[in-house]
């Protein structure tokens, strides 16, 4: 009885430990702070285990230190000119003072010799993908947030083995949440070919990761510096609709040609060299070889992390949103916003912006579900037309506006992608994409279900009550 006693006071004491070092000591913005202070409350000892596992922020700077360091020296010598170029698609003024909130923010180079294909289904960029990857002729780097041992899976990796094996430089890089079926006994192969392997914050033992909390999101592939991907899309055969159980995979991935892969390559290679422990210095041999002229289309490529002072992609995001004259069409997985992203919704909305936004109509997590319910609310009362997508599951991350402006990425409207995740999205200039964006985003309207205020209002109490509790711990999902 008196060890049962010890132990009850030896938690109260390290809640109590815990609780003053988030007020004092990290500082995090008030609704995180009372989020945690919830959690210690409800679940004493327990939840003292999750915060060490997923909230703690005391060791953040020394963590990305070295990251720190890298990305403000890349920043340092960049041209001080955040514009290369200048083409009549980009939809002229409204949105020019975007492109230099992003560079003055992010140092993200605006750059319009490019070319770009959009895919809106998994099968055909993977077919395309994979065809990049036979044809390559001097490097593959390849970076996912999941990437499966399954079919698809296999065979890119089959296929990475065979270039290795032909002597090209290959890099596979994964998160160790995302991918952490991917065993090495799976890539055995692969890296007896000579393929470089290496996974973001491993755990220091097996299943044991306090850093799971910052997880690489991002999904970039560059090849021979001629073609760049980035978008929604991660490795596995869900992501083809090959999963019974999920159905048609909805998603938005992004292929490009021209300047913009130089700077999709430099993102990849400041999270390799991190991750690897691998000193590259000149990152000019990964370039384009030759000034070719590709294109036309304008882009920006914006990163984001907890390695960064300003959530940079969410920024963007409400300057766009808040730019928007005619309309802004948004399709999120999770719709799980933090009050600037909120209110520039509303306030567009009301300003008379046509804002729409699409989320699944079945999430892959039940409490997702609950806590984008829990915004509706509000957002509906500004005016705003929500949609839950019917045709399988729905994982696009885009913003379309004015037809005018698209951006496509791996950032979700939510706080998780804003503040704990490494992102990356692709702000694309260019009436004649965002044009195709707004295309199939209608396309998407039409295989939802609106959620109509009086569809709302009629929802059962349990569910008002679980969208009630998971809105209080909504800023740490």
């Amino acid at each position: 009885m008196n060890i049962l006693l010890v132990l009850i006071v030896v938690i109260l004491i390290l809640n109590i430990f815990l609780s003053l070092s988030l007020v004092f000591i990290e500082r995090k913005d008030p609704t995180t702070t009372w989020a945690w202070l919830l959690i210690l409350l409800v679940l004493p000892g327990f939840g003292f285990i999750i915060y060490i596992m997923f909230g703690q922020n005391l060791s953040r700077q020394k963590i990305f230190k070295e990251k720190i360091r890298v990305d403000e020296d890349k920043r340092k010598n960049i041209n001080d000119k955040y514009e290369r170029g200048l083409h009549k698609h980009d939809g002229g003024e409204t949105f020019a003072d975007l492109k230099k909130m992003n560079f003055n923010n992010s140092g993200a180079k605006y750059t319009t010799n490019n070319n770009i294909n959009v895919y809106a289904n998994g099968e055909d960029k993977f077919k395309q993908l994979i065809e990049d990857i036979k044809n390559a002729k001097r490097y593959i780097h390849i970076q996912y947030y999941i990437f499966k041992n399954d079919t698809l899976g296999k065979s890119i990796i089959e296929e990475l083995t065979q270039k290795a094996k032909n002597g090209l430089e290959v890099r596979l890089l994964v998160d160790s949440m995302g991918s952490r079926k991917l065993t090495k006994k799976a890539i055995k192969e692969y890296v007896d070919a000579g393929g470089k392997f290496s996974i973001f914050f491993p755990g220091i033992l097996p299943h044991i990761n306090t850093r799971i909390n910052y997880r690489n999101h991002r999904k970039i592939v560059v090849i021979d510096g001629e073609y760049g991907y980035v978008g929604g899309f991660n490795v596995g055969d869900e992501y083809i609709s090959k999963d019974p159980e999920v159905g048609f995979w909805r998603d938005t991935h992004v292929r490009i040609e021209g300047e913009a892969v130089d700077d999709l390559n430099e993102r990849f290679l400041l999270d390799w060299c991190y991750a690897a422990s691998e000193e590259i210095k000149g990152y000019e041999k990964y370039s384009q070889k030759g000034n070719k002229t590709v294109g036309d289309v304008g882009i920006q490529i914006v990163t984001s992390g907890p390695d960064h002072k300003e959530q940079y992609i969410r920024n963007a995001y409400i300057k766009l949103i808040n730019n928007a004259k005619e309309n802004v069409y948004l399709e999120t997985p999770y719709l799980v916003p933090d009050l600037p992203i909120l209110e520039s919704l509303k306030i567009s909305a009301l300003s008379g912006v046509d804002v729409r936004i699409i989320i699944p109509g079945k999430p892959d997590h039940f409490f997702m579900q609950w806590a984008a319910s829990s915004y509706i609310g509000e957002l509906l009362e500004a005016g705003i037309k929500i949609y839950n997508y019917q045709n399988g599951f729905i994982h696009a991350k885009t913003i379309v506006a004015d037809s005018t402006v698209m951006s496509i990425g791996t950032a979700n409207l939510d706080i998780r992608s804003f503040k704990l995740n490494f992102e990356v999205n692709a702000f694309i200039f260019d009436d004649r994409i965002a044009k195709e964006g707004e295309i199939q985003f209608m396309k998407d309207m039409e295989a939802s279900k609106e959620i109509t205020k009086e569809i709302y209002n009629n929802r059962s109490i349990s569910i008002r009550i679980k969208e009630s509790l998971i809105r209080l711990v909504s800023p740490i999902l």
